[in-house]
């Protein structure tokens, strides 16, 4: 069998994941990715409904797809796919909506996969591999859809979670992602009506894949602060060569006030006691997070409270976006939204705590040595400069922009490089390569 394949990801981690899955599954049986120009005979959409925006790009690249590729079979899959399937299988060239993710080996087989994969070989076209840990969220915060969309908790076999990393890193990948729905809640599903001794935490996951061979490095996803535990920051701490010094924290707003609104399950103080055990038990980490602007009801008073908690956090960086109404969720039916323009404002004024502390972040780190992930390589020449020099870019431990000049020729994007922090610009560090 010989055919065309196209797809197209939106969103998450978890959906890059779950669409190279699919992809991977079907080259086993003959399909083989489109060139430019190209014709596909089968297109994945895989899409995401976290904002209104995303289901309307959903739409939009369903729509592109049928435009380009008329002769096409059209199947889509993904969180929008989940919350409203008879839309979709309104939009033109739909021959398939997947429902639930549960399902993906399922449809492999309709087309033809027999040996329906567990796990990746490789991660195309990237120097980090995602791997897909769990699926599913329990939790109730009043703005998101994912858990109507996503409710089962699952966590994948460490077995299988193992024997993936082997691959990927000897395939090459020498940063792998751990990634999930709700990566903090790994093994939870599994640990019901058992005595506490015998769970399975996150932290046994890390640990079991410090233990691999081979030269690489793991990065954690987005995780709640409360399940930054003291196992887990244990495990950091006796591989610091293997887990990189940087979490995502997901905040979301700064003020109880608007945290008891958002039903989230902490307060402030909570979330900066953590922050502070981790600068107490790790060599100066890097703390990231999301903040959502403008939440129902959200005062000026209560966004200078976010303001201030962001501050004392110490961000290197915040990911600050609109609170956009979702349908079906209780925020989108709360009193007081806020105006459009009051939101931009607040998101471009986090914008600029953030270069505030991502630069005294990055100040911090001169004379420190990193990691460096090497993501591209390119000549001196080539900004127009005389001589033989190559600029090298990429992302250190410590989720920092770095670049280096360098005369070697032996430098390749996927490398990792031990380097010293030499100085600090407002968006990335220079290193000195050790």
């Amino acid at each position: 069998m010989t055919a065309k394949l196209r797809v197209t990801t939106l969103g998450c981690k978890v959906n890059q994941y779950e669409t190279e899955l699919v992809r991977q599954g079907l080259q086993k049986v003959g399909f083989t990715d489109c060139d430019e120009g190209d014709q596909a005979d089968v297109c994945i959409v895989n899409t995401c409904t976290v904002t209104n925006q995303g289901d309307a790009k959903s739409r939009q690249v369903i729509r592109r797809m049928s435009r380009d590729n008329p002769n096409a079979r059209i199947v889509v899959m993904g969180c929008y796919a989940t919350r409203a399937p008879e839309e979709v299988a309104a939009l033109p060239g739909v021959v398939d909506v997947v429902t639930d993710k549960r399902e993906l080996p399922d449809l492999m087989t309709r087309f033809g996969v027999v040996d329906v994969p567990t796990g990746l070989d490789g991660f195309s076209g990237r120097h980090r591999a995602y791997v897909k840990v769990q699926d599913g969220c329990l939790l109730r915060c009043s703005y998101c859809i994912i858990p109507h969309v996503r409710p089962d908790l699952t966590s994948r076999p460490l077995d299988h979670i193992t024997d993936e990393v082997r691959r990927l890193t000897e395939a090459g990948h020498r940063e792998v992602v751990l990634t999930g729905i709700h990566l903090g809640h790994y093994g939870v599903d599994w640990n019901r009506n058992k005595p506490r001794e015998e769970w399975t935490r996150l932290s046994d996951l890390v640990r079991s894949l410090c233990e691999l061979p081979g030269e690489f490095r793991i990065r954690l996803s987005s995780i709640e602060a409360t399940e930054v535990t003291r196992s887990l920051i244990a495990v950091m701490n006796e591989y610091p060569e293997r887990v990189v010094p940087h979490l995502h924290l997901c905040l979301q707003a700064g003020s109880d006030s608007v945290l008891r609104r958002m039903r989230r399950r902490w307060g402030t103080k909570m979330f900066l006691d953590r922050c502070r055990l981790l600068r107490e038990s790790l060599l100066k980490p890097a703390i990231t997070t999301d903040i959502i602007a403008g939440f129902p009801g959200e005062t000026e008073e209560e966004f200078e409270q976010t303001v201030q908690t962001c501050r004392d956090a110490g961000f290197s960086k915040i990911h600050a976006f609109p609170f956009s109404a979702r349908r079906g969720t209780p925020a989108a039916e709360m009193p007081d939204q806020i105006p459009g323009d009051v939101k931009n404002d607040r998101v471009h004024r986090l914008g600029e705590v953030e270069s505030e502390l991502r630069r005294e972040y990055y100040d911090s780190l001169v004379g420190e040595e990193v990691q460096l992930l090497v993501e591209s390589t390119r000549s001196l020449a080539s900004f127009g400069t005389d001589g033989n020099q190559t600029v090298v870019r990429g992302t250190t431990c410590r989720y920092a922009a770095a670049e280096y000049v360098t005369d070697r020729k032996d430098v390749e994007a996927g490398q990792l490089i031990r380097a010293t922090v030499r100085s600090a610009e407002d968006d990335r560090v220079l290193v000195a390569p050790l």
